[in-house]
């Protein structure tokens, strides 16, 4: 499953039409690293123009279930794109890229989710997500169209990066959508950020880091990489810079045993809950 722990967020958000670029371009954008900077442009060969890369092995908190109050020592911090970006911090908006939300269902043209050859819709059983149809480059243009929607709002809140989720559902969809399918529209929506001086990270999916330079994604979140004997295939595709969630205080420890100098991580409960909930979790070491 893409999300290998956590509840998905769900803000259905509004498209605002604005993307408000000075606000973006004033929180230092142009500071872009040189370092493991960000890959070429597909459409262009050149560097994106002011994309500034998240800093390596920094304290990180992961918020998509709900916004609190950072902790301190965090510098980086992943919320839901309804959410409004930490002050002061480098900011990841994550969006639910290539599932339908389940109360997002039926805002989504019906051609647009992917469908079996009975015509029933392929779900992802684990978050009653239906999958969305990227088979064709007219239906990955389509879609990208009102994921970009969303890559503006964050734009114009003022965060710094994007987070798509689901890049493997392919994995999930009874051999109907393919690896070239999703390469091909995480390519578009990548496009999308640059432009909007967004800088884009793989969710998941260790079996395309090799894709990053076709691609352009700049840096990676990476969900039980530890757990999994995943986080070094991340850190060197992407030079360290790695946002990695455990699950677990065995993952914990991994993680930070392993690559505790050179990765940012943080442990969070699955359901990535606010503090003051049952369950809610929190640790960096």
């Amino acid at each position: 499953m893409s999300a290998r722990g956590g509840s998905r967020a769900g803000g259905l958000g509004r498209a605002t039409g604005v993307v408000v670029f000075a606000a973006v371009a004033a929180l230092g954008l142009a500071g872009c690293g040189s370092s493991g900077g960000a890959p070429a442009s597909p459409s262009t060969g050149k560097a994106p123009k002011a994309v500034r890369l998240p800093p390596r092995a920094a304290g990180f908190d992961y918020q998509i279930g709900g916004s609190y109050r950072p902790p301190a020592g965090v510098r980086i911090v992943s919320r839901d794109r309804s959410a409004s970006p930490a002050p002061g911090l480098y900011n990841v908006c994550y969006v639910n890229a290539f599932q339908a939300q389940p109360e997002e269902r039926g805002s989504w043209p019906a051609d647009l989710l992917l469908r079996d050859a009975h015509g029933k819709v392929v779900i992802d059983e684990d978050w009653n997500e239906p999958l969305l149809d990227i088979r064709t480059p007219a239906k990955r243009e389509r879609v990208a169209e009102r994921v970009d929607r969303w890559i503006d709002e964050c734009a114009a809140k003022g965060f710094d990066a994007v987070e798509p989720d689901n890049y493997d559902s392919y994995t999930r969809s009874r051999h109907l959508l393919t690896a070239d399918d999703a390469t091909a529209f995480i390519t578009l929506l990548a496009r999308h950020a640059h432009d909007r001086h967004l800088a884009i990270g793989q969710k998941n999916t260790a079996e395309l880091t090799g894709a990053r330079k076709r691609t352009g994604l700049d840096f990676a979140v990476a969900e039980e990489c530890a757990e999994y004997d995943e986080c070094g295939t991340y850190a060197k595709a992407y030079d360290d810079r790695v946002l990695v969630i455990e699950y677990s205080d065995s993952g914990l420890r991994k993680a930070v045993a392993e690559f505790g100098g050179r990765l940012s991580i943080v442990r969070r409960d699955r359901e990535v809950s606010t503090p003051g909930s049952d369950g809610y979790v929190r640790k960096v070491r």
